[in-house]
């Protein structure tokens, strides 16, 4: 770790401690060189993977838009505001859990989809119909017939 104060790279660790959430380490450092003291905190990178989309370009994963998809499919239906929270956190842990650079859209879209099936029948039609960009009343209809068989 460098110096903050005279930029030498030669500093020693003094005292290290876990933060009280536990999610982080705080070292107390001195430099070597001008014997002056730091602070440093050390905690976990998660990077999630971007999202490659059907015709080929790749965006950044954003959790705000799979949060507003939860929210437009489940408009005026009675589910907790919590519930939601879950289920996105559920997706982006699956998302971590592949430990994959890149994951197509297709396969976050339907994680939603399975998340909505577990919140709102209701809500996983309205974004299944748009998701998968249905045509006509006998999209909806096999839809529906799939929810009963389940």
């Amino acid at each position: 770790m460098k110096c903050p104060f005279c930029g030498s790279p030669d500093t020693q660790v003094v005292d290290s401690r876990v933060s009280d959430a536990g999610d982080s380490i705080r070292r107390r450092r001195r430099c070597l060189a001008c014997q002056k003291r730091f602070t440093t905190y050390e905690t976990a990178e998660l990077r999630l993977p971007q999202a490659v989309k059907q015709d080929g370009p790749r965006a950044d994963f954003d959790v705000n838009r799979i949060r507003n998809g939860f929210q437009r499919a489940l408009h005026k239906r009675p589910v907790p505001t919590e519930y939601v929270d879950q289920a996105v956190e559920r997706i982006v842990q699956q998302l971590l859990g592949l430990g994959e650079r890149e994951v197509p859209s297709r396969q976050i879209g339907e994680m939603v989809m399975q998340e909505l099936y577990k919140l709102d029948k209701v809500a996983y039609i309205r974004f299944a119909s748009v998701y998968r960009a249905f045509q006509d009343v006998e999209d909806f209809r096999e839809a529906i017939r799939n929810i009963k068989k389940r």
